[in-house]
């Protein structure tokens, strides 16, 4: 099974690298953030030629948004949202394996939290706090109804030091704070979590997902963060396969600034 996850940035904006993706990658499952459109506008056809025949769209108006495109059938399918607000940031669906057994994919956008990290002057941060800590004992719950779950997304934390292209300088940046990566920690631990990212590439060894537009050129600079990541739980440890963050498709036309991130599980 093949999963990408990316924050396309608009998916209106970005069709023609979506079937670039999908048609060179071809993942089986496509999850993606940002997609910044109702779901009565979400593009109707969109890799329907591929075989993306399953689809859940969880959309609104001009922000956020998520979307799972499906060459295999939903099991079951639904929406969710957090913290009392509307905004569309969670999505989740299962799918069956090629070993008959039920796989559940959680496909997230979590607040980005503004530009100060200090709850208390910024209600943006205090969002993203919480729907961290609301993620935690959500899937501390949840574990006990199930035990196969990939988690994705755009988490909008970097939590290891070689997650950010300085650790010294970004510790009082929102993304890289101690809070917000302690409050990242707690989901972690929720579910005995795997970082299926990290278990193919050293956590000594510099890797990002992220690049700013502001940088003239992004590959020179390389000033990155890790924000895109993949979790599995420990039943699905032993299925890992693969994984590559697919950082030339920053250099693509009209580029998200986030890169794909693909994992493969052999079931």
């Amino acid at each position: 099974m093949r999963i990408c996850t990316w924050n396309i940035n608009s998916v209106r904006i970005r069709l023609d690298q979506v079937m670039r993706l999908l048609s060179e990658h071809q993942p089986d499952i496509l999850c993606l953030q940002e997609i910044k459109v109702a779901n009565e506008l979400f593009p109707e056809n969109l890799g329907e030629e591929l075989g993306y025949h399953h689809r859940l769209i969880h959309g609104q108006k001009a922000y956020h948004g998520v979307a799972i495109l499906s060459r295999l059938p939903f099991v079951k399918a639904e929406p969710r949202y957090w913290c009392g607000k509307e905004d569309s940031r969670h999505a989740w669906a299962s799918v069956k394996g090629a070993d008959g057994k039920a796989v559940e994919l959680h496909n997230f956008y979590v607040p980005a939290g503004g530009d100060v990290p200090d709850p208390e002057a910024n209600d943006k941060f205090a969002h993203k706090l919480q729907f961290l800590a609301e993620m935690a004992e959500w899937f501390q719950e949840r574990r006990k109804k199930s035990n196969r779950f990939v988690l994705m997304g755009d988490l909008n934390v970097a939590p290891f030091e070689n997650d950010v292209w300085s650790h010294k300088q970004l510790l009082k940046v929102v993304s890289h704070t101690p809070v917000e990566v302690e409050a990242l920690n707690k989901v972690y631990q929720s579910h005995d979590w795997v970082d299926a990212v990290r278990h193919f590439v050293p956590a000594d060894e510099k890797l990002f997902s992220w690049w700013s537009y502001r940088a003239r050129d992004w590959q020179e600079s390389n000033r990155g963060r890790r924000l895109d990541h993949f979790w599995v739980t420990p039943a699905l440890k032993d299925k890992l396969a693969g994984v590559e963050v697919l950082s030339d498709a920053r250099s693509w036309q009209k580029p998200s600034d986030h890169a794909p991130v693909i994992l493969d599980l052999d079931l």
